[in-house]
C-alpha cells in the first residue's frame, strides 16, 4: 500500500515543491507524485516547472516511489524522449521511478502548434508511444538498437545508452472503460483520478479484463488513484481553498481542448460548492477524509496519491500524518 504526496507543480515553485515533498515523507507519506504541465490551469495557480528536474531533486530528498503521473509522449515530446528521460530518472534512483503516460490535454500540449485531434486519435497516439517506449526499453537492456514505423511515429535505429538494471513499469491514464481494458493489455498499470465509484469501479473491471487477455493477473498490476481533496480546521476554510486554488476540479465537462488558463479562469467563474461533489472532497473533518481514502483502497486501488488543493500544505502533512495514515490498512 503506497499513500502518497502529489506535488502540486502548477501551484508551487520548484523548490518548494521538494522541500514539501520531504516534509510529507517525514510525516508518514509514502511516494510523489507530479504531473507534467507546460502551464497551470488557472493564473492563480500561478506555476508550470519541468516535471523531470523537479522529480530529479525530490528523488534525492526522499526514498520513496516517483511517477510523472502523467507524462504525454505524442506532441511536445517524441515517445524517445519521454523514454529517455524516464530511463535517466529510473538509473538514478533504482527501483523507485514509474512512468506514467496520459493522452494529454490541449493546455499543455498546443504550444508546439501541430494540429489538435480529437480524443480517439490522441488515445491511439499514446498507445502507439507506449508500445515504442516499451521496445526502446527492452532494447536498450539487450545492448541493442531498434526502429519502429508506425502510424504516428517513426524512430530510426538507435538504443537508449543509459539504462537502470531493470525498466520502470508503465501506467496509463485512463478515464473510460476502453482506454482502461486496452491499458489492462499493454500496459503494466492504470492511473485515474477520484470519481463516482460507480465509473471506478467499471475502470477497475475493464482493466483487469483487459489484463487477462494480455495474459497477466491483474492482482498484481499497480492501480494508482489521485484524490483531490481540501482539508482546512474549519469547511469556510476548505471550502474558499478549493474555490481559489483548484475550481478547475469542479467543472463538469470534458476540458482537454482548451487551449488558455485564462480561458479557464473565465470558465471557473461559473462554478458552485455543490459542483466539487465526487471530484473534490472539501471537509474538515480528518476522519471523513479517512473514510473517504479507505474506501477507494478497499475497492481494490493500492498506491493513492493525495492532492491537497489549498496552500496550507505543511498544516494538511501534519494532521494527515498524524490522524488519517495510521488508521489506514489494506
Amino acid at each position: 500500500m503506497t499513500i502518497g504526496y502529489s506535488a502540486m507543480l502548477a501551484q508551487f515553485a520548484p523548490r518548494e515543491a521538494v522541500e514539501l515533498s520531504a516534509h510529507a515523507e517525514s510525516r508518514g507519506f509514502s511516494g510523489v507524485m507530479a504531473a507534467d504541465h507546460f502551464q497551470p490551469w488557472t493564473p492563480t495557480q500561478g506555476q508550470a516547472p519541468f516535471v523531470w528536474n523537479v522529480l530529479s531533486v525530490i528523488g534525492e530528498h526522499t526514498r520513496g516511489d516517483l511517477g510523472p503521473g502523467v507524462t504525454t509522449p505524442t506532441f511536445r515530446w517524441h515517445p524517445a524522449m519521454v523514454a529517455q528521460a524516464s530511463a535517466t530518472l529510473a538509473a538514478l534512483h533504482p527501483g523507485r521511478h514509474w512512468l506514467g503516460l496520459g493522452s494529454g490535454e490541449a493546455i499543455n500540449e498546443h504550444i508546439v502548434g501541430e494540429y489538435w485531434p480529437e480524443p480517439p486519435e490522441r488515445i491511439n497516439r499514446m498507445f502507439e508511444a507506449l508500445e515504442i517506449i516499451r521496445k526502446l526499453f527492452d532494447s536498450s537492456l539487450a545492448g541493442r538498437d531498434t526502429r519502429y514505423t508506425g502510424t504516428y511515429y517513426k524512430l530510426e535505429s538507435t538504443r537508449l545508452w543509459t539504462m537502470p538494471d531493470v525498466p520502470p513499469p508503465i501506467m496509463v491514464a485512463a478515464a473510460g472503460p476502453v482506454a482502461a481494458r486496452r491499458a489492462g493489455r499493454s500496459a503494466d498499470g492504470l492511473i485515474t483520478v477520484g470519481a463516482p465509484a460507480a465509473r471506478l469501479e467499471q475502470l477497475l473491471t475493464s482493466f483487469a479484463k483487459g489484463a487477462r487477455e494480455g495474459g497477466k493477473d491483474p492482482d498484481s498490476s499497480p492501480k494508482a488513484l489521485q484524490l483531490h481533496l481540501s482539508w482546512a480546521p474549519t469547511r469556510d476554510q476548505a471550502l474558499a481553498n478549493a474555490l481559489t486554488e483548484w475550481p478547475n476540479g469542479a467543472m463538469r465537462f470534458p476540458h482537454g481542448d482548451i487551449r488558455s488558463p485564462y480561458e479557464i479562469e473565465q470558465m471557473t467563474r461559473l462554478v458552485r460548492h455543490e459542483d466539487f461533489t465526487d471530484r473534490v472532497l472539501i471537509s474538515e473533518d480528518l476522519d471523513v477524509h479517512r473514510r473517504e481514502i479507505q474506501r477507494h483502497l478497499d475497492m481494490g486501488f493500492d498506491r493513492i496519491y493525495l492532492h491537497q488543493v489549498g496552500r496550507n500544505q505543511r498544516e494538511f502533512i501534519d494532521a494527515f500524518g498524524a490522524e488519517v495514515l495510521p488508521r489506514l490498512s489494506r
